[in-house]
């Protein structure tokens, strides 16, 4: 006769003292590590995003001055020929800026996708400008781009009197002078970005329409650039970000000019919030940016949250 096996409780550990105490101590302690970086960014990032949108909505200059006053604010930004210039120059670094350093990204990636000798030495060569900041940056393409000591003074030094290059002081050209900088500190970070991409496709796709007859440049083309996909939408998503928040770069290359041709709305909103004591004018110009920040993250997130439900 088969006998059933009961289970018998077991008797409770009693803890003396202040054995309850640990215990709690012990489930709130990854709460109170996090405590503090919680409230800092809710109070130094949300509650300082909230406090510029009011500021946005008011007459304030030097001090705030919390009396709503509409949307007048955003009125006079959009009739400021300043606001207006560093927009069109937005356009034109940002557009520049993106579609260069994804074309140069992606073809160091491709290169060094080859297993080419020496690839770790020439891999370091590409990321060395990312471990600069845009300050040191623009200090040194200053004095590059300058004409009275940078490459025009080289070039004519070196007989060719009649060279010249002087993007840095002409208002048409000096916004490509942005584009030359800061392209070359970030596409080194473009091309880690797709070659991570590159070393994760499926080879055995890769040989196989290799066997089908399909060349190498074809390859990359119709097959393994379109898998990448993702790659391209996080690249675009990160350039942009930096195309819009860029002042530091603008600062130290061209300060703005000549006049403020080279303006970008950050060094816009600094100008006027922080040195001509138009506080409602910046917070104005500063949340336009954040809605460009948003208009660009929000639908990544929403790609990205999608996909991992789908999946």
């Amino acid at each position: 006769m088969n006998k059933q096996s009961v289970a018998l409780p077991q008797p409770e550990v009693k803890r003396g003292g202040f054995g309850w105490l640990t215990d709690t101590l012990a489930r709130a302690l990854p709460k109170l590590v996090l405590a503090p970086t919680v409230v800092a960014t809710i109070v130094c990032i949300y509650g300082y995003i909230g406090w510029t949108a009011l500021l946005s909505f008011t007459n304030s200059r030097i001090l705030p001055v919390w009396k709503f006053n509409g949307t007048v604010q955003y009125e006079k930004l959009f009739e400021n020929d300043r606001w207006l210039v560093s927009l069109e120059n937005l356009v034109l670094f940002g557009g520049l800026f993106i579609l260069v350093c994804l074309a140069i990204g992606i073809f160091m990636a491709i290169l060094l996708d080859q297993k080419i000798r020496g690839e770790g030495v020439i891999r370091a060569i590409y990321l060395y400008p990312m471990a600069i900041s845009f300050i040191v940056t623009g200090t040194a393409w200053k004095w590059l781009l300058n004409p009275g000591l940078g490459l025009e003074k080289m070039v004519q030094d070196w007989g060719f009197a009649g060279f010249s290059f002087d993007w840095l002081v002409n208002p048409d050209m000096v916004v490509y002078c942005l584009v030359i900088a800061a392209v070359w500190q970030s596409s080194g970070f473009v091309m880690a970005l797709f070659l991570a991409g590159l070393r994760g496709v499926d080879q055995e796709m890769v040989k196989a329409a290799q066997l089908d007859g399909a060349s190498l440049p074809m390859i990359y083309r119709r097959i393994i650039l379109p898998s990448l996909k993702p790659v391209f939408f996080s690249a675009f998503v990160i350039l942009s970000h930096i195309a819009i928040k860029s002042f530091d770069l603008v600062a130290a290359l061209t300060g703005g000019g000549p006049g403020y041709s080279s303006d970008l709305p950050a060094n816009f909103m600094y100008t006027h919030a922080f040195t001509r004591g138009q506080m409602g004018l910046g917070a104005a110009s500063a949340m336009v940016m954040l809605g460009g920040v948003l208009a660009i993250l929000v639908p990544y997130l929403y790609s990205e949250l999608r996909g991992k439900k789908n999946g």
